[in-house]
């Protein structure tokens, strides 16, 4: 080969390595325009207006076709393409989207329903305008930065010119490369008075508010930055102990997603249902019918332990700013929103302002050239061309230029010549002045705003709240959650059995020994002879050792099952006695209760679930100079002790026998109970107040503000409603004083009862109308009432009842007596004569100290407390109840 051809292929060979492309770059290069591309245009919103690209183009096409009235979202979605590269069907689905919002869009025809999850009609058959609203917060041309559409036939807006905190009111999710934005939705009228606040200069604090309602407990929200969350929780009640009602679902749930998830824990055992209706219409009705011996409050927890009626939503506040993605706060977002609103306020003012500084300026021209004749000046007249004409009437324009708020353009003086020979013929001075002086007047106006621009910003917001926040009330109720423990509520779907032959426990050694009712979540400790102890999980079939001693479902934190154990120690052949509890241990791990030397070995054990003592009779092996060979012993003089304690000598010599002589009471005492306000449960954790010290068939007496009552025992598992007026131990010796207002006979009554209704029965002791209001409430044995007269007899002097002689004490369904046939204007309690033989009060165990708070609360007294009643409303006054 010659070398020029040698020359000439090197050369070829380098062209072909120029011309190499490695993927690595391709991806890098290309994959990061994708993923910019999806973050910016598709799935994250802006902070401008708080709109991804797809919902403005849509607002921005509904804008162009409004006028009025509905037009088929079909049309939208033509329309829309023209500006949104994309197919029909996303476009379709962001309208209905924003629709089921019931914000921007005035909707007709089926949406679909979030509740029930149903999808929408097709786009030919439902209809859609933008709502007032829209129309008044979304728009201004004046203020819109504008760009060319895709294929460059038309302009769009680049953001739309939002006065309002809409990302935060709307909320959005989206999913983009590498990153997703989740901000939940929030309270229409919460977000405004947030951002007065903020303009104010004040403090503030926002919360989601989900359309399907429910209750949520925000205490980890995290201001809806990354790492937050939020516990949403349906709104069960109870109709029946047989009938639990859904009335709202968690959000991002549908009433079908929710049967499926409470059909799904049924099937697995974890509750146990007999039947579910769904008569979910407008509003969500959810019949849950529960088989029979099942707790309905034990059914309630387990519903937000198994199911969907408890989700946990994470929020994920990512927004984009100058082009790229931002993660802020609500409460930042909110700040950037009042500060957007009052800049874009304050533009239209100037706006407005330039607009009519204008219209004065051509006013006063106008004025001018029509006042002093300067159409009918001879040299105007004898102008030979229009430069001549426009010079001369400039120079005649001179004097008056000084009082001109601009300069005199050519423009001007040709628009004045333009002007038209009627016009001039109707001019009037005095509507000239007269518009001028509403210019200026106007001018001074807007220079007012915009120098107090932060108040005019406020009024803009109250206008807002006044015109379109009816209706628009906070729909989540906001809570504090309580923990539900899935053991503890969870039905005991297992049967627990044990072969301590072989050395093995399990739920399907069906032909063995039956030990309990369990669940398959449950922990079961283990007791050996020997003193050695476990706990482990519940399964098929698990080898435990052999010489089993007891087993038994285990509590965590348990510290009133106290284990009575007597152990001899192989080293020193003492006996030793202990009572002791295990609250908690690392599972499968092996523990041992004695001194762990050979040979021990345990003697007598008995686990006691409320703490109960024993006395045992202990028989010792005769042996010299031993007198008492049978002696009794009382383990309700220990102390008890940690697991891990030695425990007390019980004998150190040989013991042939141990029996149980008697078994002893609890030494634990009753269990003291308190009441949470916050999330309505009774615990045993020192938290809210406290009610007492509750044994044996101690209850607790409810008395709601709408006029019922109700006995509850003192399970931890008790569910109560709201608006709570009275929750204390039951005492049956005391006597019920009840005043209440009749909406039937429009008067007020007074009754004396005692409560002597069967435990778990709701009582309405005011009468059946729903329009009753009790009025009070008092323990007192001799109330005394001053009532104070009214209307027409509001002269009339004010009158004393003595109550115990007034009326005597009936049943609870008694009506009572009225207490005057005058109107009553006020009703007050006052100190009685006669005091009571005993106060209760006293009665009561002091609530113990806590380490949390060394003070003792202060506790409210319901006896000789003084109230005010105001008149219930009445069709001849205006004046409302108590309540």
């Amino acid at each position: 080969m010659s070398e020029e051809n040698l020359n000439q292929e090197e050369i070829q060979d380098d062209s072909v390595k120029e011309e190499v492309i490695y993927l690595s770059g391709m991806y890098r290069d290309w994959f990061l325009d994708y993923a910019s591309y999806v973050i910016l245009e598709r799935a994250v919103p802006y902070i401008n207006d708080g709109l991804k690209p797809v919902q403005r183009r849509i607002m921005h096409a509904m804008r162009e076709m409004d006028d009025g009235r509905y037009n088929k979202v079909a049309n939208i979605i033509g329309q829309t393409m023209q500006y949104h590269p994309h197919g029909d069907a996303s476009i379709g689905d962001a309208i209905v989207q924003i629709g089921q919002k019931e914000l921007l869009i005035d909707s007709q025809g089926n949406w679909g329903n979030i509740l029930t999850g149903d999808g929408a009609a097709a786009p030919r058959y439902i209809e859609a305008r933008l709502t007032k609203f829209a129309l008044e917060v979304l728009f201004n041309p004046k203020t819109t930065e504008w760009k060319l559409s895709y294929d460059g036939r038309k302009k769009e807006p680049v953001t739309l010119p939002v006065k309002f905190p809409l990302l935060l009111a709307q909320g959005v999710d989206g999913i983009a490369v590498g990153l997703a934005s989740k901000l939940f939705p929030h309270n229409f009228i919460e977000l405004i008075d947030a951002s007065i606040n903020y303009l104010r200069g004040k403090d503030f604090e926002l919360y989601p508010d989900f359309p399907t309602g429910g209750s949520a407990d925000f205490s980890k929200y995290n201001d809806g930055l990354r790492g937050g969350s939020v516990k949403v929780r349906a709104k069960i009640e109870k109709r029946d102990n047989k009938t639990l009602v859904i009335n709202e679902v968690p959000y991002g749930k549908t009433t079908t997603t929710l049967i499926e998830s409470i059909i799904k824990a049924n099937d697995k055992g974890k509750i146990k249902v007999k039947k579910i209706d769904d008569n979910t219409a407008e509003h969500v009705e959810i019949l849950v019918h529960l088989a029979a011996g099942v707790s309905s409050d034990k059914t309630i927890d387990a519903l937000y332990a198994f199911t969907d009626c408890e989700v946990s939503l994470s929020p994920n506040a990512c927004i984009i700013e100058n082009d790229k993605p931002h993660f802020i706060g609500v409460s930042e977002i909110l700040k950037r929103s009042a500060d957007s609103t009052k800049a874009l306020l304050k533009l239209e003012l100037e706006i407005r302002k330039s607009e009519l500084e204008e219209q004065w300026h051509f006013s006063s021209l106008e004025k001018i050239f029509i006042e002093e004749r300067i159409y009918k000046d001879k040299k105007f007249e004898d102008s030979e061309n229009m430069d001549q004409a426009v010079a001369h009437i400039d120079h005649r324009l001179e004097p008056w230029k000084p009082k001109l708020k601009r300069e005199v353009t050519r423009e001007d003086i040709l628009k004045l010549m333009e002007i038209r020979m009627a016009r001039i013929l109707k001019f009037n001075k005095d509507k000239a002045n007269e518009l001028l002086k509403s210019i200026e007047d106007e001018i001074a106006e807007i220079e007012h705003n915009i120098e107090n621009i932060i108040d005019f910003t406020i009024e803009w917001f109250k206008h807002l709240k006044k015109k379109y926040g009816k209706g628009k009330e906070r729909k989540t109720e906001i809570r504090s959650f309580e923990n539900i423990v899935a053991s503890k509520v969870v039905v005991k779907n297992e049967k627990l059995y044990v072969d301590r032959k072989e050395g093995f426990m399990g739920t399907s050694l069906r032909k063995e020994e039956f030990v309990c009712d369990c669940s398959d979540i449950d922990d079961i400790i283990v007791f050996r002879r020997d003193g050695s102890y476990f706990i482990t999980k519940v399964s098929d079939k698990a080898f435990i050792g052999k010489n089993i001693l007891h087993l038994a479902v285990f509590k965590k934190n348990d510290k009133r099952t106290i284990y009575n154990v007597v152990y001899k120690d192989g080293e020193s052949g003492n006996f030793y006695m202990k009572r002791f509890f295990v609250t908690g241990v690392t599972r499968d791990k092996e523990y041992n209760l004695t001194k762990e030397t050979k040979g021990s070995r345990i003697v007598y054990f008995s686990a006691n679930p409320n703490g109960e003592a024993e006395i045992l009779r202990v028989v010792l092996k005769p042996k010299p100079r031993i007198k008492k060979l049978v002696f009794e012993e009382d383990l309700g003089e220990l102390a008890i002790k940690g697991r891990q304690s030695m425990g007390n000598i019980l004998s150190k010599n040989d013991i042939h026998k141990i029996t149980l002589k008697e078994r002893g009471v609890s030494t634990l005492g009753g269990r003291k109970i308190w009441f949470d306000p916050d999330v309505l449960r009774l615990n045993a954790d020192s938290r809210g107040t406290f009610l007492g010290e509750f044994s044996g068939e101690d209850k607790i007496l409810v008395i709601y503000k709408n006029g019922e009552f109700q006995l509850y025992n003192y399970d931890l598992s008790n569910h109560f409603q709201q608006d709570i007026l009275v929750i204390e131990k039951f005492d049956q010796r005391k006597i019920l004083s009840a005043v209440y207002y009749d909406a039937d006979q429009k008067y007020y009554y007074v009754k004396r009862f005692e409560i002597d209704e069967p435990e778990g029965k709701l009582i309405r002791f005011i009468g059946e109308n729903t329009d009753n209001k009790l009025i009070s409430l008092t323990w007192v044995h001799y109330p005394r009432l001053e009532l104070t007269f009214g209307g027409k007899n509001a002269e009339r002097e004010n009158e004393i009842i003595e109550v115990a002689e007034f009326i005597s004490v009936k049943s609870w369904k008694a009506k009572g007596k009225r207490l005057s046939n005058y109107e009553v204007d006020n009703i007050k309690e006052i100190e009685p004569v006669i005091k009571d033989d005993y106060d209760h009060h006293e009665e009561e165990v002091e609530e113990p100290e806590t380490e949390q708070d060394s003070k003792p609360d202060k506790k409210e007294e319901v006896d000789d407390i003084p109230f005010e009643v105001t008149r219930p409303k009445r069709e001849d006054d205006g004046q409302g109840s108590l309540f």
